[in-house]
This record gives structure tokens, sequence and C-alpha cells, in this order.
């Protein structure tokens, strides 16, 4: 009876197989019937120009190319600009003189005249330019500032110069040293005057002078190390070595000395022989 049953439930699937292709069979055809053939048509016309797309990103750098040969040399430019004008130069030295020139024709005779007068005026007007051209030449080589200087003070044979300027009292010396002088240092009554009407026309009150006792307590020299004689001009109660540190002098506008500090700064008067000028 087992068996039967396997029979009979083959048979209906074998059956219900069949009914199922026959109609698939149909449907395909009835599908093929209605397909419709698609056949391409004419190409169209070309279309409007895009906008122009970003920039890509940029490449990756190519090699170096071979080196090319060398042109031809171009024509030479146009001139430039003028440059700044440069600084002025440093002042060359005094060339050599010249030679003697021919002497040249004789002038036209002169008219006569009692010119006697006349030629001695002349003569002492020569004088006093002669002697203010070496007093400013003097002034011009000894300081580096005309400013400085209080005019010029003479005798027969010394020059004084007051200096503006001022410097402790070996400052001074050194000063007037390099200027070919000293300090100044006045050994008599003449030259003491002089240079205390020197300091009160120029409306100071005190100027160092060239008197000293750096080397030996209460032994004054003049600042070539010349002993004082029988000349002085201390004012009273001076010299006193005041604090223990009074070893160098001043002079004021009175004319009187007075021993003083030498690290202290003042003006100062230089003195010069006038040979050696």
């Amino acid at each position: 009876m087992k068996r039967d049953l396997v029979f009979l439930v083959t048979l209906i699937s074998l059956a219900f197989l069949s009914l199922l292709r026959s109609g698939y069979s149909q449907h395909i055809a009835e599908e093929s019937c209605s397909v419709q053939i698609l056949v391409p048509g004419l190409k169209g016309e070309a279309g409007e120009k895009g906008e122009k797309g970003a920039p890509g990103r940029p490449g990756r750098v190519g090699p170096p190319g071979e080196k090319g040969e060398m042109g031809d040399k171009g024509q030479k430019g146009s001139i430039g600009r003028h440059g700044k004008i440069g600084p002025i130069g440093s002042k060359g030295e005094k060339g050599d003189n010249g030679d003697i020139g021919p002497p040249g024709p004789n002038g036209d005779p002169g008219i006569p005249c009692e010119c006697s007068q006349l030629r001695k005026a002349i003569g002492e007007m020569d004088i006093q330019v002669a002697q203010l051209t070496t007093e400013l030449k003097f002034i011009k080589n000894a300081l580096p500032s005309p400013a400085a200087v209080a005019g010029v003070r003479e005798t027969d044979n010394k020059i004084y110069l007051l200096v503006k300027e001022e410097k402790r009292y070996k400052e001074a010396q050194l000063y007037c040293h390099g200027r070919g002088g000293t300090l100044s240092m006045p050994k008599d009554e003449t030259a003491n005057n002089l240079i205390a009407s020197y300091i009160n026309q120029a409306g100071l009150t005190r100027v160092f002078i060239g008197i000293n006792d750096l080397e030996k307590e209460g032994n004054f020299v003049y600042s070539d190390r010349s002993p004082m004689q029988t000349f002085n001009k201390w004012r009273s109660g001076e010299p006193n070595n005041a604090y223990d540190e009074e070893d160098c002098v001043e002079m004021v506008a009175s004319g009187g000395w007075n021993d003083v500090a030498c690290h202290i700064t003042m003006y100062f008067v230089c003195e010069f022989d006038k040979e050696n000028v």
C-alpha cells in the first residue's frame, strides 16, 4: 500500500509539471508577438560649448632641460641715469711750487708826488697786517676751534692764549704741550698783570696757571719745573693746602694766586715762546 501511495504522488507531480510547461510556452509566444524592434535615429546637431572647467592640479615638475647654446651678444644699451654724487674726498697734500714765470713788462711811469707820509702809513699798516696774519695762523694751528679763544696777548718774547675749555690741570698742561707751549708761568709783575687783564676782559673769575707742588709738598715750581725765586702773588692765607689735596694753582681776576685741587676743571692760559711759533 505504501508503494501505491508513492506511485500516485509521482503521477500527480508529473501531471502538474506538464500543465506548467504548456502554460509557460504559450505566455512566451504571446510576448514574442508583442516585441517592437527599435532602430537608432539620425545624429543630432552639436550642442553649445560648455563653460571652462576649474584648473586642474599642477603637474609634477619636469626634469631640467639641457643647457642651450650661448646666444649672440646683444646690442649696447643706452646710457643709464647718473648715479648720486659721492662724498667729498679728503684734502690732498700741497703740491710743489711751480717754476718762476718770466718778469712782466715794465709799467707806466708814476706821477711824481710827495708821498713820504703816505708810504710811512702804508708801511705801518703792512706791519700790522703781518702781525694779524701771524696771530690768526697761530690761533688756527694752536686750537681746533677758534671759538674757544678769547683773543691773544703778547709781550716782546711771549704769546698768551686763553682757552675756554674746562680741563683738569694735567689735561690743560698736556693740551698746551701738544701745541708747542706750556701753561702760563707769570715770573714777573708785567706778565702777571697781563694775564689778570686777560681774565677780566674775557669775563672770567679764575684760570689755571702753570705752578704746582706735585713733586714735593710746599715746594712750588713752574710747569717747566723751574724754581720760583723772588716773585709771587699769593693771596692772603695762601697757599694753605686745604684738605691736603691742593697741589695746583689758579689765578683769580685780581691777579692773586690760590692753591687748588688738581682734579677740578676750569679754563686755562697757555704760554708760547715767539721764537718757536
